[in-house]
């Protein structure tokens, strides 16, 4: 079912790219579409997100008061979901609030001989908005992941918006909210629901970011905000790529192809591989197994569609196209992975040996699992405690130091044939005899 491909193939890099081709060309009607939304918002503010939400949710809107939940609601969900929905998502978070606070950068400066100061301010955000999928299709771990870094950056105030489509409420995604420490949380969501994020209405407040994933709607309108307001990213179609040698489960590799491409028909796996008898070996675990996924039909269509089975000369090989595909989570399920560690250049979160599910990332090993796709993880990062922070640059200086720096400046700022600047540097600079 899913492809097999050799880098012995004369047009093996030429097959590979077009393998790993995703068009990001966005849909004129979605645009058409999400242009007008966020000119309803941006003009008229409560009324049109309320008409939305009716139209679009079919939910019965009479005032915002119909979309907003208070910190009741979201502690009433918390306590009545099962006991053991609850511990889970307790340990999730603790463990991955800890692992955020490590990224926490703090301010800092140094001061010159000649008493001149610099140095950098870290500062948060003062107000987030997390956008929620709603309905069925919901993530309370994406909660957890978008919003516990948020917190321990220091935001002020993080506004969530999650669609409940015909009142429908997602006990855990409220849940996870209440244990987070979300501060409004609104049932909208779509375009309406970004607009109201980036522009502000009567009753939601401007934010400065918007962090969270969404349906191709929220994608397109998220890239309309940007420079209004911050975003995280537009994230593309999950990725694994597998590094594996004869000493890995063949059962177990065929599962977390699986797991990645059970998310839809446009997820990709990839396992890459020395050994062909191994590489057999998983063929026959994916037709044993494939039959016994409630989803089978998405995982087969991703497996066909974008999946292969590749065999490399060896593991170095393995890691020189991993990095060519820089992919958003790459498996090491070989024998000695950390050899192979130092080697890769890009990916987006690397699992680093035989027990290191990708799963266990997605949910409660504790690095985020908000990760660049498409080979973005080649210049970008995952979600991080960073991305709720900002920095100034300090720079104080000393009437010792202007005479220093103001010829310097003057010179430079001369030669552009800026001259104001040049004089504001020249007006600090004290005669030779005073």
């Amino acid at each position: 079912m899913m492809r097999r491909l050799s880098t012995r193939m004369p047009d093996f890099l030429a097959v590979l790219d077009a393998l790993l081709a995703f068009d990001h060309a966005t849909d004129e009607n979605i645009e058409r579409v999400v242009a007008e939304i966020l000119s309803q918002v941006r003009v008229r503010g409560d009324m049109a997100v309320m008409e939305y939400t009716q139209r679009f949710d079919q939910l019965a809107v009479h005032s915002m008061a119909d979309l907003s939940l208070t910190a009741a609601d979201l502690a009433k969900a918390f306590d009545l979901i099962p006991l053991v929905q609850r511990q889970a998502l307790e340990a999730a978070a603790v463990r991955i609030r800890e692992y955020h606070e490590h990224q926490k950068a703090e301010s800092w400066s140094y001061r010159e001989a000649n008493g001149t100061r610099l140095g950098q301010k870290v500062t948060p955000l003062d107000r987030v908005g997390l956008y929620v999928p709603g309905g069925k299709a919901a993530y309370p771990s994406s909660v957890l992941m978008n919003a516990l870094p948020a917190k321990v950056a220091g935001v002020t105030e993080l506004i969530m918006v999650v669609p409940t489509p015909r009142g429908e409420k997602n006990a855990l995604v409220l849940a996870a909210a209440h244990l987070a420490g979300v501060d409004r949380v609104f049932t909208i969501g779509g375009a309406q629901a970004v607009a109201a994020l980036a522009y502000g209405t009567q009753t939601i407040p401007q934010v400065d970011k918007i962090v969270g994933p969404g349906n191709a709607y929220v994608a397109a309108a998220k890239r309309r905000v940007f420079g209004t307001v911050g975003i995280d990213m537009i994230a593309g179609p999950s990725e694994v790529l597998v590094i594996a040698d004869a000493t890995a489960n063949p059962d177990w590799v065929a599962m977390d192809l699986f797991a990645q491409a059970e998310h839809d028909e446009m997820a990709q796996s990839i396992l890459l591989c020395p050994d062909v008898a191994f590489i057999d070996c998983v063929a026959a675990s994916i037709a044993k197994l494939l039959p016994t996924m409630p989803r089978r039909t998405v995982i087969e269509a991703s497996l066909k569609g974008r999946g292969a089975l590749i065999q490399v000369a060896d593991l170095t090989e393995a890691c020189t196209i991993a990095n060519r595909i820089a992919p958003e989570h790459l498996e090491l399920a070989v024998a000695e992975p950390n050899l192979l560690v130092e080697q890769i250049r890009h990916a987006g979160a690397i699992f680093i040996g035989h027990y290191a599910s990708e799963s266990l990332g997605d949910y409660c090993a504790g690095p985020n699992h908000v990760l660049p796709t498409s080979r973005s993880a080649r210049f970008s990062s995952p979600l991080g405690v960073y991305d709720f922070q900002k920095r100034s640059s300090l720079i104080e200086v000393s009437v010792a130091s202007a005479q220093t720096l103001g010829p310097i400046a003057a010179t430079l700022a001369h030669g552009e044939g800026l001259t104001a600047h040049a004089r504001a540097a020249e007006l600090r600079i004290k005669p030779q005899d005073a």
